[in-house]
């Protein structure tokens, strides 16, 4: 009887140490490298969450953009310094392109709408594409999009700035007033519905070039690869002929989408283009795994 009372607190010995050991602070470490692995790791995407978080980020996009306060000294100081600047580098040809590009009407009034509407649907159209054909990659181009987003909203409040054709002094031509188009949600009509002075960094840049690096890295078909490569060059045009941004804005998109491409590289362990583009259905791919 006692030997068997003595088993039994030995046994309870041995066996008391696993929970303790389980909600230890190194356990609980474990467990959470396991769940953030799993967060990182590869999946296929949920259309309706899909579809859920694009429409929920963009309303948030736009309430913020246009919550930042519209510091209209401020940027325009900064749209005359940035002009300044451009000056001093050689490349201040916006208001060339602008009265160019205004002197053909069917042009610019193409243009005009390029820039209402391509901005948008080219990439949504990059999205599905990518849902569709390779959902292994969705996630961490998604994110991409989403960081170089999000970090653009920070420039828009710590640097106002003015877009060319709202600049004292400068002839530009505003050219969806001029030959009253929808071009603009910063022009007319709609100039209530939008931040005028977010022209720094320029999102058609940084979405165009995200959607073009995006198609030349991931289709298979030689010209849909070079419309990829296209389609910035023509959105860059685009945005100084019809005066709503200066070259710089440019740059300042497009070091946004490094940003964006640094974040998602730390995230999923490497580039996106790099990820499994399938991943089969109910499997998750591990970051060691890819």
């Amino acid at each position: 009887m006692g030997e068997t009372t003595v088993t039994t607190r030995e046994d309870r010995t041995e066996v008391s140490p696993h929970p303790v050991a389980h909600d230890s602070p190194r356990g609980f470490r474990e467990r959470l490298r396991g769940v953030v692995r799993r967060l990182r790791a590869p999946r296929r995407p949920r259309l309706w969450f899909e579809i859920l978080l694009i429409a929920v980020s963009y309303w948030t996009y736009s309430l913020i953009r246009n919550a930042v306060p519209e510091q209209k000294a401020q940027a325009l100081r900064n749209a005359d310094w940035i002009w300044r600047a451009e000056q001093q580098l050689g490349i201040a040809v916006e208001q060339s392109v602008n009265h160019a590009v205004n002197s053909v009407t069917w042009l610019i009034v193409g243009m005009n709408y390029y820039y209402a509407t391509l901005h948008f649907v080219v990439t949504l159209g990059v999205l599905v594409w990518l849902y569709r054909w390779h959902p292994g990659r969705y996630a961490a181009t998604r994110t991409v999009l989403f960081a170089t987003t999000g970090v653009a909203l920070v420039g828009y409040y710590l640097y106002p700035l003015a877009p060319p054709r709202l600049m004292n002094g400068v002839d530009f031509i505003d050219t969806v007033l001029v030959h009253q188009t929808w071009g603009s949600m910063a022009s007319g009509d709609l100039k209530n519905m939008s931040n005028q002075y977010a022209a720094m960094p320029s999102m058609h840049i940084g979405w165009s070039v995200w959607c073009g690096l995006t198609i030349f890295a991931l289709a298979s078909v030689p010209w849909v690869r070079v419309l990829g490569l296209v389609y910035p060059v023509l959105t860059l045009v685009v945005i100084v002929a019809t005066a709503n941004h200066f070259w710089l804005d440019a740059v300042g998109g497009v070091a946004c989408l490094v940003f964006g491409f640094g974040v998602a590289r730390v995230w999923y362990g490497a580039l996106p283009y790099r990820l499994p583009q399938v991943v089969p259905e109910g499997k998750v791919l591990l970051p060691k795994q890819v």
